[in-house]
């Protein structure tokens, strides 16, 4: 279960400054657009022609815009919770010359879908659901907001991300393992303390079936980007590590904190900002069902 990168990823709350962790999140998104790029021409395959576009949870407007790009007839409107990521949003698709057909709308979800002027033709959830405290719920509530024959795409899921050896010469080996241990127990307990949290099993075509819709495919998509990292890269990863040393508090010993200080030192040769073995490998799954009546 990968639950870090990629597209918008966080909890709607009122204390972050969404306006200061625009550029990061753009970055991250941007670095991941060899992936979304694969996952947007599977899905002109399955969604003819759409006429309504929706990203759920679209953060500031990276895949959003690529959505615009893939759909070029299409109108797209970008869902969030958080006005300044929106006024991103807006402004990216105004650069690229799809402002006059794009729109944004401010909300909660699934309670903001009640916006939109008309039922959506695809509807785009990428890491938005999981932080919703009922999943079921809310996927009913996704495809509702469908228009007869609408596909609803789900990412969720996937393999966390690989940065990487297993042994880098520093600290013991097997690192990221344990990395991913940390957020594993990091993400439950997110989960736990959502407003109305139920616990579900991750079987997504399983739940879009009990929401009313037939599910219709599921592919992974791999974002690989290999050693020499450009510095893009590089800051994303130092991003994401800086993150976790962070936030992983006791889950980690003195020896694995140790190393994460030392990689995310960009004055230490040792660093993710200098060695050379740094690279970037993740797989993001795609689920797709279509409203059938």
């Amino acid at each position: 279960m990968a639950h870090h990168g990629g597209h918008h990823h966080h909890d709607h709350t009122t204390d972050i400054d969404w306006a200061g962790m625009a550029p990061l999140l753009e970055s991250q998104a941007e670095l991941y657009t060899p992936l979304y790029t694969q996952a947007m021409a599977w899905l002109v395959e399955q969604a003819a022609g759409p006429g309504l576009v929706v990203d759920a949870g679209s953060g500031p407007g990276v895949v959003s815009c690529l959505l615009a790009g893939a759909f070029p007839d299409a109108r797209v409107v970008a869902v969030d919770g958080a006005g300044p990521l929106l006024e991103r949003a807006r402004a990216r698709a105004a650069r690229l010359g799809a402002g006059d057909r794009f729109a944004t709308v401010t909300g909660e979800l699934p309670g903001a879908l009640d916006g939109l002027d008309r039922p959506a033709d695809l509807l785009w959830a990428s890491r938005s659901l999981h932080h919703l405290g009922d999943q079921r719920a809310a996927l009913a509530a996704f495809g509702a907001r469908l228009a007869p024959g609408g596909t609803l795409a789900l990412l969720e899921g996937g393999l966390p991300a690989r940065f990487l050896p297993r042994d880098i010469g520093i600290g013991r080996p097997g690192l990221q393992a344990r990395l991913d241990a940390a957020e594993e127990d990091w993400f439950a307990a997110m989960r736990a303390s959502l407003p109305g949290s139920v616990a579900e099993t991750e079987d997504w075509p399983a739940l879009l079936t009990a929401a009313g819709l037939k599910h219709t495919g599921t592919r992974s998509f791999l974002l690989d980007l290999p050693a020499p990292l450009p510095d893009p890269a590089r800051a994303y990863v130092a991003a994401v590590l800086t993150r976790l040393r962070d936030g992983a508090g006791e889950s980690l010993d003195d020896t694995d904190r140790a190393t994460l200080a030392r990689l995310t030192d960009p004055d230490d040769e040792a660093s993710v900002h200098r060695r050379p073995d740094v690279f970037v490998l993740a797989a993001h799954t795609v689920h797709t069902a279509v409203r059938a009546d």
